[in-house]
């Protein structure tokens, strides 16, 4: 702890506090400096007795600096309305029965935002002031938040607007000038908006499934899949559309374990991964099905499936990227948010997933699943 020596006892003192949420940190093993957040500790005269390693961190104040100023005078705070926080709180001097101040967003000297929360120790219910506790949180990792929400509302809207357009002006076209088009002009537009409408379709189920990973809500709705007959239909579905057959190689290492899985949700990740490498790759896409170890503890078996290409890869620097939002890779083309929802699929499932270079130098995912069996079939 960021003391001098005769601030030690004061500074166990805070911790030991009656009505203080924090315990006993010397009890308990914890050196104020070990905590993430900024903690500072001013006593009953407004003194600065704490001042850990990440106050000094968020604040660019040093501790020595800091220990034994007035607390108004070590933390210069002020609100976003360039009001002086100390003054307009008034923890010394104010109502007897506030307890806390709620975390908000102030202003260090210099414009920097830090997120600021205060504790208000009494030496009794309405008591004197005995300890002001304050976490101090750097809002960095909110703006990351903050900016990732914003990306996410422009690509939204981006993709929206495309399909939403031409389905109002197709649709508005036939209204005002039906007679006019023939019956294969009249389809024509009309084949246009179903497959605009899809379009819109696939675009908010993604942003449901985006909801329902980040809030921990994606339901698994598990019974038997035969994931060898699941690749088999989406080859079939490529070959129908028009890609040569020969473009495909699935090979099946059996026995195979009975795989229990959502088989909507299979079917999702593999069709991000097989249109990922129909699209983006070259040459032949090999789907290996194999039996495994499975990922999650307590069970011997899993299945990996396993889907390269020949195409020229994923760069190296990108590889850490791949199942993050938005990430498009090399082409540009498509919401950016496949990968990141066939990743919080295979979490969901208990999986793992991974992707690496193949052997003729594409790129190679592997996601593997437990075999997700009942308990009353163990």
């Amino acid at each position: 702890m960021r003391v001098g020596t005769s601030r030690v006892p004061e500074a166990r003192d805070a911790h030991r506090a009656p009505g203080s949420r924090y315990g006993d940190l010397a009890e308990l093993g914890i050196d104020p400096d070990e905590l993430p957040d900024g903690l500072v500790i001013a006593d009953e005269h407004a003194r600065v007795i704490c001042f850990n390693a990440a106050a000094e961190r968020i604040t660019a104040v040093r501790a020595a600096d800091a220990l034994g100023q007035r607390l108004d005078k070590a933390l210069p705070l002020e609100d976003l309305e360039g009001r002086r926080w100390w003054q307009l709180t008034d923890p010394y001097g104010g109502l007897t029965i506030r307890v806390r101040q709620p975390e908000r967003n102030l202003l260090l000297p210099g414009g920097r935002e830090v997120l600021v929360s205060a504790r208000y120790v009494r030496t009794r219910p309405t008591g004197p002031i005995r300890r002001v506790v304050v976490t101090l949180r750097d809002t960095e990792a909110r703006r990351r938040t903050e900016r990732s929400h914003a990306e996410l509302i422009a690509t939204v809207a981006h993709e929206l607007r495309s399909p939403l357009t031409s389905v109002k002006g197709f649709t508005a076209t036939l209204l005002a000038k039906w007679e006019r088009f023939t019956d294969d002009q009249k389809r024509l537009m009309l084949e246009t908006v179903d497959a605009d409408a899809d379009r819109v379709t696939r675009l908010i189920a993604e942003l449901l499934d985006i909801s329902r990973i980040d809030s921990g809500r994606l339901e698994v709705r598990r019974q038997p899949v035969d994931i060898g007959a699941a690749v088999g239909r989406h080859i079939q579905a490529y070959v129908a559309a028009g890609q040569p057959a020969d473009r495909f190689l699935l090979r099946i290492e059996q026995p195979l374990p009975t795989l229990w899985a959502d088989p909507d949700k299979i079917d999702q990740v593999l069709s991000n991964l097989l249109e990922n490498a129909v699209r983006h790759g070259e040459g032949t896409v090999t789907i290996d099905i194999t039996p495994s170890v499975s990922p999650r503890e307590g069970e011997d078996t899993g299945t990996s499936v396993t889907v390269s290409d020949e195409g020229p890869g994923i760069p190296e620097e990108s590889m850490n990227r791949v199942f993050t939002r938005f990430w498009r890779g090399s082409k540009r083309g498509g919401t950016g948010l496949g990968l990141y929802i066939v990743k919080g699929i295979v979490e969901a499932h208990g999986g793992t997933i991974t992707v690496g270079r193949a052997r003729g130098g594409g790129a190679e995912f592997r996601f593997t699943l437990p075999v997700g069996a009942p308990a009353y079939l163990a």
